[in-house]
């Protein structure tokens, strides 16, 4: 990209800690690399643990999500401007030609010194409903680049600076995505249902998805292989009430191969953050949403439902997840595996196709004055 005559453009990334946050930061940072930009993370200390593969220097800031109580707000506000000096000085010294927010507490600071300083910013949102950060630092961004078709929570005066460039997702999930479904071929053949809550796990899935399967018919039941994200204290639990309804389940903490399990398996049970939702499109794969319910504005709810509305997907609140509910959908859907088979390839027709590269067009439109 850079010549004798050009400067090498230079972006520096805002981003949480949380995986939602970080894994489309790191997948434009790859692509960003790869076209010759110098690229740079401001985060908190959850942030890291960013691949170190990439030539990204990584920072940390201070910064906190807004505290409860006179004193527990006094600190948020002190710590968000300590992260507000952090970053302008580091921006100073890296001389960035954009900023890119990401969401998050973390990102705040960061897109708010830059905002002062004059550098153009772009914001990217990884769900149906734009998150308290982004939707406090829009005023201040050029372009809102979006995960879905359609976000709430963005006032009329800055919708113009919507663009959808879908939410990128880790090469590893790319590159599986011309993989077959594999087909269900008669109803003696193998079941495999992938739970996934997250790094730790949900709590709610160990209770629920042990007792469903127990509740399951001994035919359908002798055809299940289940492997499931489990949080360490539930483990054992989860693993006797397996073994009691006759399955020998895999249960870790935390499985590192996530994109291989996801295309082996049938079907995946799951939470709905953005990332999920995007990794299940890309990839192509049906799956049982249990939206975390205690967002911020019932943004994974917002998610599912646009996987559901277009047949990939069937939704069961977090309220309603019983292993009654469970067993009755998974029933329904291991009885009639074309549902499945459908629902894969409605997965796969949902997903925003090559979202890293319109997202780093953006990024790199937004320096010339394209986007704005």
């Amino acid at each position: 990209m850079s010549n004798d005559n050009e400067k090498q453009l230079c972006v520096v990334l805002a981003a949480g800690g949380t995986g939602g946050h970080i894994f489309p930061a790191e997948a434009l940072a790859r692509e960003l690399v790869g076209r010759g930009v110098k690229v740079a993370l401001l985060t908190d200390k959850r942030g890291t643990n960013f691949s170190k593969d990439l030539s990204v220097d990584v920072y940390r800031i201070k910064a906190s999500s807004f505290g409860y109580g006179f004193w527990g707000k006094i600190r948020s506000i002190i710590q968000m401007g300590l992260g507000v000096i952090q970053a302008a000085l580091r921006l100073t010294k890296i001389a960035p030609d954009a900023v890119v927010g990401f969401g998050g507490y973390p990102s705040v600071p960061t897109v708010y010194a830059a905002a002062k300083m004059g550098i153009p910013i772009l914001l990217h949102d990884q769900n149906a409903i734009i998150g308290r950060a982004n939707q406090a630092m829009l005023g201040y961004a050029g372009v809102l680049a979006t995960s879905f078709p359609t976000v709430s929570g963005v006032h009329a005066e800055d919708e113009y600076k919507l663009q959808y460039t879908g939410n990128p997702v880790r090469p590893a999930f790319t590159a599986l995505r011309a993989r077959p479904y594999p087909m269900i071929q008669d109803d003696e053949s193998v079941i495999k249902i992938l739970v996934l809550g997250g790094s730790q796990g949900a709590r709610v899935f160990s209770r629920t998805v042990p007792a469903a399967i127990a509740l399951l018919p001994d035919k359908i039941k002798r055809r299940i292989v289940i492997a499931q994200q489990c949080r360490p204290e539930d483990i054992e639990a989860a693993r006797y009430a397996f073994a009691a309804a006759g399955i020998d389940a895999e249960l870790s903490a935390f499985f590192n191969d996530v994109p291989e399990r996801m295309a082996d398996y049938h079907l995946v049970i799951c939470r709905a953050g953005g990332s999920t939702v995007a990794e299940l499109s890309t990839i192509g794969r049906p799956s049982i949403l249990v939206p975390f319910p205690h967002g911020h504005a019932g943004e994974q709810m917002a998610n599912a439902s646009f996987l559901a509305q277009n047949g990939a997907a069937w939704i069961i609140p977090d309220a309603a997840f019983t292993p009654e509910a469970l067993v009755v959908r998974l029933e329904s859907v291991i009885s009639n595996p074309e549902s499945l088979a459908k629902a894969a390839a409605s997965a796969r027709a949902s997903a925003k196709v090559m979202a890293v590269d319109a997202l780093a067009d953006a990024v790199v439109n937004l320096k010339s004055g394209i986007s704005r």
